[in-house]
């Protein structure tokens, strides 16, 4: 008995979309945001998280609850791989110190798939510094001076102040 032409190039179809078919773990990173001078109340919606794992291109993002906690569902086959997590910023100015805006994603030792952050990712909603110094917070800084150079020019020459020829620099020679 011959199978029937159609269902052998069936049969091939069917084991090659087979072949690449990968399945998944289903790997999950849960955590939470945390906020240094929020009230208790305060609302976390809102608030961009994004997790880059070694070796892979693809950039996951998430976007925080009201109670500040967040899930990234992970590329399969990261656990040679080292991956970091980071704070992007929401609705709402957010103030932080650098070693609270990422944090590295560890394995949860009783659970197998799912991850956390070693280190808590932190913010504030207002300036930290300001008693010390407000530029480091992103206070308008003033604009520099607007005094122009004027070299004395002798009167019989004839020209215009030396203010408007000298932020001038002509390129002579360049082909």
């Amino acid at each position: 008995m011959a199978l029937p032409l159609g269902m052998i190039s069936a049969l091939v179809v069917f084991l090659v979309a087979l072949t690449r078919v990968q399945l998944s773990n289903c790997q999950h990173l849960n955590a939470k945001i945390s906020c240094f001078d929020c009230p208790h109340n305060y609302d976390f919606s809102g608030i961009q998280v994004a997790v880059k794992c070694e070796k892979v291109k693809k950039l996951a993002t998430a976007t925080t609850e009201e109670n500040g906690s967040f899930k990234v569902q992970l590329p399969s086959g990261i656990s040679n791989t080292n991956c970091l997590a980071k704070l992007l910023g929401g609705p709402n100015q957010l103030y932080s110190k650098k070693k609270n805006l990422v944090s590295k994603v560890v394995m949860v030792g009783h659970q197998p798939n799912t991850y956390t952050l070693s280190t808590p990712l932190a913010f504030s909603t207002s300036c930290p510094l300001a008693s010390i110094d407000a530029k480091s917070c992103g206070a308008q800084r003033g604009i520099g001076s607007s005094k122009t150079v004027d070299l004395p020019l002798p009167p019989e020459w004839g020209l215009a102040p030396s203010s408007y020829y000298v932020p001038f620099f002509p390129i002579i020679g360049i082909p």
